[in-house]
């Protein structure tokens, strides 16, 4: 054997070993740390910036901190950031400012410094450089975004005050200017929410409780180069539309009461007299004016998957077969303290095959003990969900709630071996491997760390 492989194959086995070691005390001393095995960037609302790191595993697993390069300066007081999405070696970071986009709102879009090598049914993951700044947009024309979405691996930002969006392509982040990025398109108002399929056509809905657009969805036609873009506008039942989705070419939203859907149009054959708009209940409590409702969705192949609550704990994470003929809600009961209430689930593929969603249950009210449920999606492995049930419920660290923000937020590695969370209340990240469901560091980073995102995986070379 040459020394090269001879070396290629002693660095796997010690990242593997690595991996399978059991020592859980938490250390942020950087000089003890081991193989590098994922980066993570993440939002400090203490100081409204981009920090960054990398997870050292190995006898001890640290997580280092540093603040991203040239990241621009944003105003605590008057500005936050949002919503962020990751493609192709890219992140982009929304911004909002509390003068409806009158300050200064837009994007930042960061370089990780990661890339992707493909290798046929793997990927490497090659770390060429810290992350910084690649190009940003803030100023008072940019509709102060809230919501952004990665579909077909395009970026899709909600424009509210500008009652649109903007669909972007990741290579338009390094081959064009700031000001050339992305296409403008009407579609939606408010506070809007956006499904799209094979970037070919986009829902964009509108939040109204009353009025004229109370439950409006306008349905845009992404190929059309100029001109007016909405095809046609339909009405859900009910308005107070805050998520939306596209799974197995069907789009559903969530209203004030349940979830709506319809098939998605990509041919733009319809018209608001054909769309047929159907509508799933989650029931409604007993002694309770309003129905259940849900916020936001996440997609696990064809499955989607949201959460819903009712009162003295009765909340459920609630799974749907987008494929089905008739899409029905199956509930998994989640017990959740008075005062507690479950975020959004996040959910990945394990690395041994193993399909999990995370959900916290962040604090509302009270100086209750937050938790992480974790949700074993298909223990039998046949691919149908309706089997679900509880792995495991840890305890975490705390919250620091502060209208939208605030919460837990969890991110895999993209290799499906770490889950990485944040604890906003002490400024901790935590590190999960999920081969055991073990936490393996809890490392202080300082501030308020919020949204995280985890890419890459330990490095191999030929």
């Amino acid at each position: 054997m040459n020394r090269c492989l001879f070396m290629n194959r002693l660095k796997k086995t010690l990242i593997a070993l690595s991996f399978g070691c059991v020592l859980l005390s938490p250390v942020t001393n950087a000089d003890d740390r081991g193989p590098r095995v994922a980066r993570v960037l993440w939002q400090d609302r203490a100081k409204d910036t981009l920090m960054w790191g990398e997870v050292h595993g190995g006898e001890k697993w640290i997580v280092s901190a540093s603040t991203v390069k040239d990241f621009p300066k944003i105003d605590v007081k008057n500005q936050d950031l949002v919503q962020m999405e990751y493609a192709e070696g890219h992140l982009l970071v929304g911004v909002r400012d509390n003068d409806d986009g009158k300050f200064q709102s837009g994007w930042v879009a960061v370089d990780t410094g990661i890339r992707e090598e493909p290798h046929g049914n793997h990927s490497h993951w090659n770390f060429v450089s810290s992350p910084s700044v690649k190009s940003s947009r803030l100023d008072a024309d940019q509709g102060n975004p809230a919501h952004l979405y990665l579909y077909n691996g395009y970026f899709y930002m909600a424009n509210d005050k500008k009652n649109g969006f903007t669909h972007m392509a990741p290579k338009d982040l390094i081959a064009k200017p700031a000001k050339d990025c992305g296409t403008f398109c009407t579609g939606g108002g408010n506070h809007i929410t956006l499904a799209a399929v094979d970037n070919t056509v986009c829902y964009a809905t509108w939040i109204d409780a009353g009025g004229p657009n109370m439950g409006r969805v306008d349905v845009v036609n992404l190929k059309q180069t100029d001109g007016e873009k909405i095809a046609y506008s339909f009405k859900l039942p009910t308005g107070v539309i805050h998520g939306a989705t596209a799974n197995s070419g069907r789009i559903f939203f969530a209203p004030e009461d349940g979830v709506c859907w319809v098939d998605a149009d990509k041919s733009l054959s319809k018209t608001v007299a054909s769309v047929v708009v159907k509508h799933i209940s989650l029931g409604k409590e007993e002694g309770v004016e309003k129905p259940n409702r849900t916020g936001a969705f996440v997609n696990q192949r064809n499955w989607v998957l949201f959460t819903t609550s009712g009162p003295e704990g009765k909340s459920a994470l609630c799974l749907l077969d987008a494929k089905a003929a008739e899409p029905t809600v199956i509930k998994l009961p989640i017990d959740v303290a008075d005062g507690l209430a479950l975020t959004t689930p996040e959910v990945v593929l394990a690395s041994g095959g193993k399909r999990y969603a995370f959900l916290f249950h962040d604090r509302k009210v009270g100086e209750l003990q937050e938790q992480l449920t974790i949700v074993d999606l298909d223990p039998n492995g046949d691919r149908n969900l309706s089997d679900a049930k509880i792995a495991k419920t840890i305890p975490v660290g705390p919250s620091k709630i502060d209208g939208h923000h605030g919460h837990h937020s969890v991110s895999f590695d993209s290799e499906g071996r770490l889950a990485c969370f944040t604890n906003p209340g002490d400024g901790t990240i935590w590190v999960m491997t999920l081969k055991d469901l073990t936490i393996r560091a809890k490392s202080v980073v300082g501030g308020t760390p919020g949204q995280i995102v985890a890419i890459g995986a330990p490095e191999y070379q030929h």
